[in-house]
């Protein structure tokens, strides 16, 4: 396995894949390996696993003291956008997050420790997502950070894409509504390109929302 630090704390795991015409094979869990690299003792408690479509993003989540959650997080089947916010107060990194890609292509994990919040954005339909947690859940703990916090500025990628889409209708639809003014195309074509611009940012936020 190799292991790569993100903000100190976090860690990008990636496992050695054997590979033969019969498929493949790969550790995805080692004790001995989270011991050299974690200052506390890691032990899972509890697995969960979530099936979603494409677009849907799910987070930012977290369980307030005494019941935070680290997590072991990989992609089974499809690949998402993986993001992870220290939200330890004490922390020189508060504030900052990582992201980035977890597939079933590149057999990736993360391991997101205590006092992080956690969310993804699935990139492909039917994707399967797993992870490993250090405590239990408890709802009664639970806190929640908005997606779009404009002071984490995080980089969505496939939301974004969606919005860039709309931005572009909207001007589009202007453009041809004055182009075409007084014409039939002005009812027609026109207005569609509007129509879909608005289809586009309800459709933005029922993802962001699920």
């Amino acid at each position: 396995m190799q292991v790569e630090r993100l903000l100190n704390d976090v860690l990008l795991i990636t496992p050695e894949v054997f590979q033969d015409h019969r498929g493949h094979f790969f550790e995805s869990y080692r004790e001995d390996v989270f011991t050299e690299y974690c200052e506390r003792k890691i032990e899972f408690v509890q697995d969960n696993q979530s099936l979603s479509n494409k677009g849907i993003l799910r987070g930012l989540h977290f369980q307030n003291p005494p019941y935070a959650q680290g997590k072991l997080v990989r992609v089974v089947k499809g690949a998402v956008i993986d993001v992870a916010v220290d939200i330890r107060k004490n922390s020189k990194n508060y504030g900052k997050h990582v992201a980035v890609e977890l597939s079933e292509n590149n057999f990736q994990m993360l391991y997101i420790p205590l006092g992080f919040a956690h969310g993804f954005v699935t990139l492909e339909d039917q994707t399967i997502f797993t992870y490993k947690c250090t405590d239990y859940y408890k709802p009664e703990s639970e806190g929640g950070i908005a997606w779009d916090s404009k002071s984490l500025n995080i980089d969505w990628g496939f939301l974004l894409t969606f919005t860039a889409i709309a931005i572009v209708g909207i001007f589009l639809g202007t453009f041809l509504n004055h182009l075409f003014d007084g014409q039939k195309l002005r009812k027609g074509f026109g207005y569609f390109i509007l129509l879909m611009a608005g289809f586009i940012f309800y459709m933005e936020f029922l993802i962001a929302t699920t």
